[in-house]
């Protein structure tokens, strides 16, 4: 049976990379689509792992031979997702999850509807704030004006929330995985009657709970720390005072 399509988006250093690894480990017949991208690798990155790292020259010649199945330009580098990963995937009956910016999610769920959205937002501007200085830090470098700039950044994609069916906040990890973990068993169950063998209501339950339409009290705080009306989904007030502690 043909595998399902799971985007996953959320801002820069909200954790769903950790989301993602931990979820591959738990549940199998899962493939993670790796980017490719122009921006130089990160610390002990490397090529073939976290991405495929390209020119800029390149990335375009393979943009120009419709290679890839999305790509976005972010903070002036290219991101792009190969066509055929989904096609590899899908010869073996696996699922794919593509880990996107929400520009690439909204090229991907124009031309696949059916495809499964997932967000995934912080909890705070300040708990933001503290993940992201954390991995400059472990990168050996701390740009202060970078790090407000992806904050600015946040926000605006945080607005794009309502474009995704499943929404996660990643407060407790354990948590979020145990959820990330029930959306996607509960897909199978319901794409491709695939039997649930483990408390199975409960997965249901805990999948059903973070859709987004029964969302909203869990989403009201968080919108309301970004600055963000929750009716309209814009941004209303600046986040800044919540940022002033370290």
């Amino acid at each position: 049976m043909a595998g399902i399509l799971f985007i996953i988006s959320a801002p820069s250093g909200s954790g769903k990379s950790t989301l993602v690894s931990e979820l591959r480990k738990q549940v199998s017949g899962v493939d993670f689509s790796i980017s490719w991208t122009t921006r130089p690798p990160r610390g002990s990155e490397e090529h073939g792992r976290e991405y495929y790292f390209t020119s800029r020259e390149e990335f375009e010649r393979m943009r120009a031979e419709s290679m890839f199945l999305e790509y976005a330009e972010v903070f002036g580098n290219y991101y792009g997702t190969a066509r055929h990963s989904l096609e590899d995937a899908r010869r073996v009956g696996h699922d794919l999850l593509l880990d996107i910016d929400v520009q690439g999610a909204a090229q991907v769920r124009k031309s696949m509807p059916e495809a499964v959205s997932i967000f995934v937002l912080p909890p705070t501007p300040k708990v933001l704030r503290t993940r992201l200085r954390n991995r400059s830090r472990a990168e050996g470098v701390v740009n202060e004006s970078e790090l407000y700039r992806r904050l600015s950044e946040a926000s605006k994609e945080i607005e794009n929330y309502r474009d995704y069916s499943y929404i996660l906040i990643n407060d407790i990890l354990d948590r979020a995985v145990a959820q990330l973990e029930a959306i996607v068993l509960a897909e199978r169950y319901y794409r491709n009657a695939e039997p649930i063998v483990y408390r199975s209501s409960r997965v249901l339950e805990v999948a059903a709970a973070c859709r987004q339409s029964n969302s909203r009290e869990r989403l009201k705080p968080v919108l309301e720390a970004f600055g963000i009306d929750g009716i309209s989904g814009q941004q209303q007030l600046p986040f800044g005072d919540d940022l002033d502690d370290d």
